[in-house]
């Protein structure tokens, strides 16, 4: 290679060859109401429900109250079914948008995603029959993973919106 050749490649800008695909820009909601994306509205109550499960676990551990361990079964099972809701509407996102669907940090986002709906489906399944034995030690132990999970999730998640500007809408 000559001095002349290694100049001019150095001179070359580096270019993404993803950015150049078709529809990278494309990155607007399609499944939503006048513009608000239905993910981003769906994927808040499996989280909370999540952290709520693991908190009630640990209040029934600290403090004995039957109460706790219901009111974990019912956060554990309603995380459970809004999780499902948040992954048709997110599933949609993916397929329906071109500029989400060439993203590889989408598709981790995804694969984490359907990870935790997996282990939020095992931790109301596990309680579903003796809700109240369930919780020491492994429900909390479960409950606890899954916070990691979804925080891994959300990061994850809150990183495509946020930085990258992922199935929002550009507004009127």
């Amino acid at each position: 290679m000559t001095t002349e050749n290694r100049v001019e490649s150095r001179q070359d800008p580096l270019t993404d060859p993803i950015s150049e695909r078709g529809g990278y820009d494309e990155t607007e909601t399609k499944v939503g109401f006048w513009g608000h994306p239905l993910h981003a509205m769906t994927v808040a109550f499996p989280v909370a429900l999540t952290f709520c499960a693991f908190g009630a676990d640990a209040l029934y551990w600290w403090s004995g109250d039957v109460f706790w361990a219901r009111a974990s079964i019912w956060a554990a099972g309603t995380a459970f079914l809004f999780g499902l809701a948040a992954a048709a509407t997110g599933t949609a996102e993916l397929l329906l948008v071109s500029g989400i669907r060439v993203r590889a940090a989408a598709w981790t986002h995804a694969v984490i995603a359907v990870l935790l709906l997996s282990l939020l489906g095992a931790n109301w399944g596990y309680r579903l029959y003796g809700y109240e034995t369930a919780v020491l030690p492994y429900g909390i132990l479960l409950s606890g993973f899954n916070v990691l999970v979804v925080s891994a999730t959300g990061w994850h998640g809150g990183k495509l919106v946020f930085d990258y500007r992922l199935g929002t809408s550009k507004g009127s």
